[in-house]
């Protein structure tokens, strides 16, 4: 049995500042929408995109350039909406994984415009969808109108970009070989793609040994041969979020 020791799940650096961003096709028109603030075509706005597509770290940029504090959707609070605009901007982030705060949001959409100030909302969903079933029929009518920028799926330039960089924040040097082995074997996201890193990462630090294609393939061949048969397509293996055919 090889030797193994406990691989600690220590906390890696996730730098957001605007230099580490990577872009590509996929997030092309969300880029350009940050970095041409303040000119903006309208106050508030939408980021929407899948998780791991980048929402998190272009508003952590629009912060930056805009001063403005960032708060969880869940988090807004009616009585605290104006202190939030004191800087002339706001990110709200992850609107609609929770009950749209409805009285808070409503009152921050039309502060946004008295103040003329400037609101970046992300979310997985369309705000168009999200104003389905909301009480108040004025908010759902803001919803269905918010312009909305969105993230696409990453090309094969833009995944094995993140894919050298996961690695380099776990100070890994990937070789051409291993990004060849796996980048056509991840699901073809970024978070899925950071959750295969982190996985591969573990598992070669309990192992005491490099991350190495022929390591990679070892290591998801173990991972298929012990995943439950009756969850698999017919030719498929699965390892957490990876997916080989």
């Amino acid at each position: 049995m090889a030797s193994r020791q406990l691989a600690l799940d220590l906390p890696h650096a996730d730098s957001r500042s605007r230099d580490d961003f990577l872009p590509g096709l996929a997030n092309e028109a969300a880029l350009a929408l940050i970095e041409a603030w303040p000119d903006w075509p309208a106050r508030a706005v939408a980021l929407v995109g899948p998780p791991g597509s980048g929402k998190s770290h272009l508003a952590a940029i629009f912060a930056e350039a805009a001063h403005a504090p960032v708060i969880p959707a869940a988090a807004l609070d009616i009585a605290a909406v104006p202190g939030l605009l004191a800087s002339g901007a706001l990110v709200v982030e992850d609107l609609g994984e929770g009950p749209v705060p409805e009285a808070a949001l409503f009152h921050l959409l039309n502060l946004v415009g008295e103040q003329k100030a400037g609101l970046l909302i992300t979310s997985a969903r369309l705000p168009s969808t999200l104003s389905e079933g909301l009480a108040t029929a004025d908010l759902a009518s803001r919803l269905r109108v918010l312009p909305v920028v969105r993230l696409g799926p990453p090309d094969e330039e833009l995944l094995a970009a993140v894919a050298v960089k996961l690695f380099a924040d776990r100070q890994i040097l990937p070789d051409e070989a291993l990004l060849a082995y796996l980048l056509p074997r991840v699901e073809r996201s970024i978070a899925g793609l950071r959750d295969v890193v982190a996985e591969l990462d573990r598992e070669a630090l309990a192992r005491k040994r490099p991350l190495t294609r022929a390591l990679a393939a070892e290591l998801l061949r173990a991972r298929a041969d012990s995943s439950d048969e009756t969850d698999r397509a017919p030719g498929e293996i699965v390892l957490n979020d990876l997916t080989i055919g």
